[in-house]
């Protein structure tokens, strides 16, 4: 391990002990299964709706990481591909969840040794006095070595306005790691797309060693009705039929609101809908309630939400002529 970040893990190539003759053939479909890729790709589809693109990407990545292992058995040496990555996009988008698989799916392939996912903010790097921030920012990376390093809202770490912040410090040291013990820890920043451009060009070393920049798109209204849908199913509840358009309204109104969180939000709105499905079940005294009563969330379980009440009145007539 180079730099003065951990120590050295000890481990060590056993490629000479698996090297096959050049006659020999793989079936890279049997070391695909082995490595067990497709569970972290289909764990990546069932927790997340679309982002087809941030997707296709990680699964390039993984064969491009299977290719070169098995290349490797070959005598077939090739550079480490560099993975430090920028996630850009809205709160609840599913950066964290994408990190955390990408975590595992680099284990499973070998580029990391442990694959754990260690996510930070600035206040985890930086510090407030003199001499403070140097020892903050290493024991984070310590940490993090062996796994992915994921700092939210990473243009924090740099503020022009103030010539007295230590954030440059801390940018500096993740520049030395990046490019220096790259085999052992992959880095990736994240936050608003505008945001991070700006962080980008006042940091021009840091964009050079970011390899991937995935953008994680705001969801439309269908999607965040089927996100909805996985996390009711996950908890064993479902929607009536007519709590099914009552959700939907529900969506389409909370997303022209501020602070609007995409997967959060909807998140938020279900825990919501628990809780008054339990209190109207709760209030219904004398009812003998079924095992379909305690799973089905009906439209009052949405509708006593404020985004309802504070909804604008239609501005024309209800309804359309009789």
């Amino acid at each position: 391990m180079r730099g003065d970040i951990g120590e050295a893990d000890g481990r060590v190539s056993d490629d000479a002990d698996d090297r096959l003759p050049d006659d020999a053939t793989v079936d890279l479909a049997a070391e695909r299964a082995a490595a067990g890729i497709d569970e972290v790709l289909d764990s990546l589809d069932r927790e997340l709706v679309g982002l087809a693109a941030v997707k296709t990407r990680i699964s390039e990545i993984a064969a491009l990481l299977l290719v070169d292992r098995v290349r490797a058995r070959f005598g077939l040496s090739a550079s480490r591909p560099n993975l430090h990555m920028s996630f850009t996009g809205s709160p609840g988008t599913g950066k964290t969840t994408v990190a955390m698989r990408m975590a595992e799916l680099l284990r499973r392939v070998g580029y990391l040794e442990r694959g754990h996912l260690v996510a930070v903010t600035r206040d985890d790097l930086v510090g407030q006095y003199v001499g403070h921030t140097a020892p903050k920012t290493r024991e984070v990376l310590k940490r993090a070595m062996g796994g992915v390093l994921f700092i939210d809202e990473a243009y924090y770490l740099y503020r022009a306005e103030n010539e007295r912040d230590y954030g440059q410090e801390a940018i500096e040291i993740l520049l030395q790691v990046m490019e220096n013990q790259r085999d052992d820890i992959v880095v990736i920043l994240a936050g608003y797309a505008e945001r991070m451009d700006t962080f980008f060009a006042s940091n021009p070393g840091m964009s050079s060693r970011i390899a991937h920049h995935l953008n994680f798109p705001d969801y439309d209204l269908d999607e965040l009705a089927a996100i909805g849908g996985l996390m009711l199913e996950q908890q064993r509840y479902r929607l009536s039929e007519d709590a099914e358009e009552t959700f939907r309204e529900y969506l389409r109104l909370r997303m022209l609101r501020p602070r609007f969180a995409n997967a959060r939000s909807v998140r938020n709105a279900v825990e919501r809908a628990r809780l008054r499905h339990a209190n109207r079940l709760l209030g219904g005294a004398g009812h003998a309630w079924t095992r379909d009563d305690l799973m089905r969330l009906e439209p009052a379980d949405f509708l006593a939400s404020r985004v309802f009440r504070e909804a604008e009145p239609p501005s024309g007539p209800v309804g359309g002529p009789g």
